[in-house]
């Protein structure tokens, strides 16, 4: 197993537990792909693929239709689409993905959670050097497709990581080649179950029980917040949860 598959495997988000919380997240992402991309899914690459996301996670039709309306909406506010980078007690990096209609609240929000629970904020790319940007693909797995197959061919397009998860297929690839990746799965009748960004970390640090649960308490912090949409860090999952 890869790197980024163990990583990934390893730190589920809560939120993503939580169906309304998922609702709110991908309604904001197929929000913002209308509005940098069009209403229309046969046209726009992204809305497309955020429309099975949706489907697969079984997120109401009349939520989705919402979302697109929103964004046609004169009386529409741009999302926001801004990043934070900070440290956690003991060192840890956290990187915190928001999309927000109000800057000004959602940095406020998010430099009193470092503040209170033992962080610091830092300034915009101070981290990026201890994360790899990636796209990550789920699809459906393909009778007669093997993965070194697959592997070989999505070389080409991008793809750096190829891992078999049940009945999905993982594949993660440069940040940069979102859409030849995706162009080459639609060319080829994959199904796509989800596409998201992440950041995976180079290296994480080990700390004990103590510890991790005030890192924890920070991270869900962040995680209840409405206008973040990932948190990122570099803290080793715990033993028992590898």
């Amino acid at each position: 197993m890869g790197r980024a598959f163990e990583y990934r495997k390893a730190r589920k988000m809560k939120r993503w537990g939580n169906m309304a919380r998922v609702f709110t997240k991908l309604g904001k992402e197929i929000t913002i792909a209308t509005k940098t991309g069009g209403p229309d899914p046969e046209t726009n690459p992204r809305l497309r693929v955020l429309m099975q996301q949706a489907k697969k996670e079984n997120m109401p039709k009349e939520n989705v239709e919402r979302a697109i309306k929103k964004a046609t909406s004169k009386d529409y506010t741009d999302y926001k689409e801004m990043v934070y980078e900070g440290y956690g007690p003991f060192g840890i990096a956290i990187v915190v993905e928001t999309a927000t209609d109000n800057p000004t609240r959602t940095v406020a929000n998010v430099r009193s959670y470092f503040n209170k629970l033992g962080g610091s904020l830092g300034t915009t790319g101070s981290l990026e050097f201890l994360f790899d940007h990636k796209c990550v693909f789920k699809v459906a797995a393909k009778e007669g497709v093997s993965l070194e197959d697959l592997e070989l061919e999505l070389i080409d397009f991008g793809v750096d990581e190829v891992e078999e998860d049940g009945e999905e297929v993982i594949l993660y690839g440069e940040f940069k080649s979102y859409s030849d990746i995706q162009k080459y799965l639609e060319d080829n009748a994959f199904e796509i179950h989800s596409a998201e960004f992440e950041r995976i970390p180079n290296d994480t640090k080990e700390l004990n029980a103590e510890q991790r649960a005030q890192i924890e308490k920070l991270l869900e912090k962040f995680e209840d917040d409405e206008d973040v949409q990932n948190v990122f860090h570099n803290m080793a999952e715990a033993e028992d949860e590898e």
